[in-house]
């Protein structure tokens, strides 16, 4: 339920109101404070409230019940889009657009360096890399695990660009302490029990859309963490499976404003796993930017033939340095 109360209303009547209304219903209430009014989301079981009773407080200007089981990823709880800052100098979801880059695998202190100073170079303002790699084939390269996260924290030193990885089992979270983004990947959207951990941690996070994962799941997920205390979520479209084997997957390009309609939450979109082949993240992303999105992750490899993880999708560092010149381009244009 939303409640939507009259412009100037006084901060000690809304704290007397809020209080009642957790009395009263056994609600928990969110509050939201606009430049025109204030808003408050009121979030358990609220059939029992007399939503004409609330409509008749000199204080509300309106009252409606919400229908989506998502509460606080939804925007009608939170009319202004949800700036996340990483640093003093990054910001997602304020309008501007970063781009996340970096290897699939952190595989050597050489390497994740070499390419942090080139993507940086290039406009990149934040270092991706994995440490922790789930893979569909247990054979595969499964990632140097906290090895590789202390080797981005060198890269992060080197450059000063904030990291981001992905986090896999609960049992983790402690290693994570000095990563500026977790990332939840695809695969476990709906661990459930991961999802309401990170609802304890503060810090933000990066939540991929599942495989298969219709947006409302996806939302549901975000909702798991938002419900657990952490506000600082960033959606990632990285492409659902259809029947077009072409690619890896299928990039949802109308799933960024969708989301931007139902959701306050910035959305970052990664062509890289989208498509699985690295002539296509061009356009995908520039697609991605003119849709909206708040930022893109892609996968740059100094060699990626030799990759250990994922060469096929990874730029070299000369052609991201140029597509990150169109992406940057592009985005200048549309202001």
């Amino acid at each position: 339920m939303i409640i939507v109360l009259k412009p100037s209303t006084p901060p000690e009547q809304i704290q007397l109101f809020t209080d009642k209304l957790c009395s009263d219903y056994d609600v928990k209430v969110n509050r939201w404070d606009g430049i025109h009014s204030t808003v408050l989301g009121l979030i358990g079981d609220t059939h029992t409230v007399d939503i004409e009773y609330i409509d008749a407080q000199d204080i509300v200007e309106s009252v409606k019940r919400v229908q989506e089981p998502y509460k606080k990823a939804n925007r009608k709880f939170h009319p202004d889009n949800t700036a996340i800052k990483i640093t003093e100098d990054i910001v997602i979801g304020d309008g501007s657009l970063h781009i996340i880059a970096g290897p699939c695998s952190v595989e050597s202190e050489k390497q994740i360096v070499e390419i942090a100073r080139s993507v940086k170079n290039s406009g990149a303002t934040l270092l991706r890399g994995g440490a922790f790699k789930p893979r569909t084939s247990p054979y595969a390269f499964q990632g140097l695990k906290s090895e590789g996260l202390d080797l981005l924290k060198i890269a992060r030193k080197e450059t000063g660009l904030p990291i981001v990885s992905e986090i896999m089992r609960t049992e983790h979270i402690d290693m994570f302490e000095n990563v500026d983004i977790i990332q939840v990947g695809a695969r476990n959207m709906q661990n459930f029990d991961l999802l309401r951990e990170l609802g304890r941690v503060d810090k933000p996070v990066l939540l991929k859309r599942g495989l298969s994962a219709t947006i409302e799941e996806w939302l549901m997920s975000a909702e798991y963490i938002m419900a657990g205390g952490n506000d600082n979520v960033i959606l990632c479209e990285r492409g659902i499976r259809t029947y077009e084997n072409y690619t890896r997957n299928t990039l949802d390009i109308s799933a960024i404003p969708i989301v931007k309609k139902l959701s306050h939450l910035p959305v970052v979109v990664d062509p890289s796993h989208a498509s699985g082949k690295s002539w296509l993240v061009e356009p995908l992303a520039m697609a991605a930017v003119a849709a909206g999105a708040d930022g893109l992750i892609i996968e740059v490899h100094n060699d990626p033939p030799h990759a250990l993880s994922d060469g096929a999708q990874s730029l070299t560092p000369a052609q991201f340095d140029k597509v990150a010149k169109r992406i940057l381009g592009l985005k200048e244009s549309m202001k």
